[in-house]
């Protein structure tokens, strides 16, 4: 992997990331294909909505259908349809978040899944073999993801054991000449003690990853917390280095984030709010069930050119909502992706002209 800046101004910075499956103009947003899908969509859909990269993960990959399977079927590249750069979580935050029960040690973490109730030994070796055979171009090291709230001694237990098993990610992906050409990046942890950041950050850049993450973030604490760690961080993380902000969708938090030196992020955010008729647009989010768009002949955003926008009406994607029709998810899913990934090319495109700051003041005054 190559990251090159092209545009910096402040902090503030455009670039490239270069893969062996090709190149993701930064700053990037990358949908979200848990299961090695974005929702409602097909890989040529996501290439037309401008998609260079997308997120899969390797909790749940792991479990159903398997990574062998995938390895022997060619590859998560192969296997989904996608020819272009995958990232994969490491699935910390899954163990975290979704497992039934869970019994944390330094050897790693045994849980039960919350697709069947098997009992699973999930370490940090075991995080990298998966990612290996999934074949991703960016791998993310295994990491404890502390809870919010959290008291110090747990925030502290996390942050040693989050760079214990970084390290072990580190030395078992350099015996594996199979993930050569894919890069490893470290997460940092530490919730909103100032200090276990920086000693979380201290201890991973001693091990020299390829780029660095924040992760612990957006997980239930109040914003002013989320943007005072986004804007400690962001200075902090190594200048030649890709910074990834983690499972952040908010779109004026992505500019705040922006705006502290962060260079991608991944979220939910569009697919999941697509699929329960809440849209994105250059006016505000708005609810596609509402009874004013019964009769409303015009396009869920006139200044979008998404295939949606370009040929169905509110009334009618209000009628498919109600109707409850696979094609209502499909359609707002198409049009919520479009948007995101337009306004990061637009965001790009600011930040290479100089324009960055005018870019954010017109859409900090849009409600979403």
């Amino acid at each position: 992997m190559n990251f090159t800046i092209i545009k910096k101004d402040g902090a503030v910075r455009a670039g490239t990331i270069e893969t062996e499956n090709g190149s993701i103009h930064t700053p990037a947003f990358m949908p979200v294909g848990t299961n090695a899908t974005v929702k409602a969509l097909g890989p040529d859909e996501l290439k037309q909505a401008g998609a260079e990269i997308i997120l899969s993960n390797t909790y749940h990959l792991y479990l159903r259908p398997g990574h062998e399977l995938i390895r022997n079927l060619g590859g998560l590249h192969r296997f989904m349809g996608w020819n272009r750069p995958v990232l994969t979580d490491s699935g910390g935050f899954q163990v975290y978040s979704l497992a039934r029960l869970r019994k944390l040690s330094d050897e790693g973490v045994e849980f039960q899944s919350h697709i069947d109730g098997s009992t699973h030994f999930m370490t940090p070796e075991l995080a990298i073999d998966i990612q290996a055979a999934l074949g991703s171009d960016i791998f993310m090291a295994f990491d404890e993801c502390p809870p919010w709230p959290a008291t110090r001694e747990e925030v502290q237990r996390a942050v040693k054991r989050t760079a214990l098993w970084a390290l072990r990610c580190k030395e078992k992906k350099k015996c594996m000449p199979l993930a050569e050409k894919s890069a490893l990046f470290g997460i940092v942890q530490g919730g909103s003690y100032e200090d276990l950041r920086r000693e979380s950050l201290e201890g991973l850049l001693e091990m020299d990853f390829e780029g660095y993450a924040v992760g612990g973030v957006s997980v239930g604490e109040p914003k002013e917390e989320m943007w005072k760690t986004m804007d400690l961080m962001g200075p902090l993380l190594p200048a030649s280095k890709p910074r990834y902000l983690m499972g952040i969708g908010d779109l004026k938090d992505c500019m705040q984030a922006v705006q502290a030196g962060f260079d991608m992020f991944d979220c939910v955010m569009p697919t999941r709010n697509a699929r329960n008729g809440t849209i994105f647009t250059s006016g505000g989010r708005i609810s596609i069930k509402r009874t004013e768009f019964k009769e409303d002949p015009s396009p869920l955003d006139a200044n979008c050119e998404c295939y949606t926008c370009r040929n169905f009406s509110r009334g009618y994607l209000r009628h498919l909502f109600l109707s409850r029709e696979i094609l209502s998810m499909r359609l707002n899913t198409i049009h919520n992706i479009h948007f995101y990934l337009e306004f990061f090319r637009q965001m790009r495109t600011a930040i290479m002209e100089g324009r960055f700051p005018e870019f954010r003041n017109r859409w900090e005054r849009v409600e979403w």
